[in-house]
């Protein structure tokens, strides 16, 4: 990730945080944590099993999306943050690489004992992963044809398989 992505998002988490659009935690609820790991889970069961039924390639990129979504959201939220609802997709994503990015190269260092410059580098695919799958899925869901193909869905899934599997480790570890 360049330097000025991540300038970027600090900039856009920082006018986030003085528009209320993110905010810290007051008190931390196991119900709203619960609820976000619950949604990202069956966000992810419903991906596959679309995808294995080959019923919707489209709701396959969609539910793979919104997988990854409620992770992030998960793992802001034990950090101490919770978003609005505007423009909310957004907010996520620019926090969860300013919040993220080093916390998940560190995971990456510590679990799998490699060099730091990889441990960084996989950290920033990860997260730019996510950020293809947003996109990804506002394109799919609103001005793709009938014409999407089964790779892209298979790709969403396997990134969302990935991020899930990864944050939930991190999740564990705190």
């Amino acid at each position: 990730m360049d330097e000025k992505r991540i300038k970027q998002a600090e900039d856009n988490f920082k006018n986030y945080l003085r528009e209320g659009k993110i905010q810290k935690v007051g008190e931390f609820s196991s119900l709203i944590y619960e609820t976000y790991l619950r949604n990202a889970r069956e966000s992810l069961n419903a991906a596959n099993l679309l995808f294995q039924s080959k019923t919707s390639s489209l709701w396959v990129v969609v539910n793979s999306y919104y997988s990854m979504f409620y992770m992030a959201c998960a793992y802001l939220y034990k950090l101490g943050y919770k978003t609005k609802h505007e423009i909310v997709h957004q907010v996520v994503n620019e926090s969860l690489i300013v919040q993220g990015r080093h916390k998940i190269k560190n995971y990456l260092l510590k679990a799998y004992e490699i060099e730091k410059e990889e441990a960084l580098s996989i950290s920033d695919n990860y997260l730019r992963d996510y950020g293809f799958e947003k996109i990804k899925r506002a394109t799919f869901q609103y001005e793709t044809t009938e014409s999407i193909k089964n790779s892209k869905a298979e790709t969403s899934l396997n990134r969302a398989k990935e991020f899930l599997t990864l944050i939930e480790e991190i999740l564990g570890e705190e």
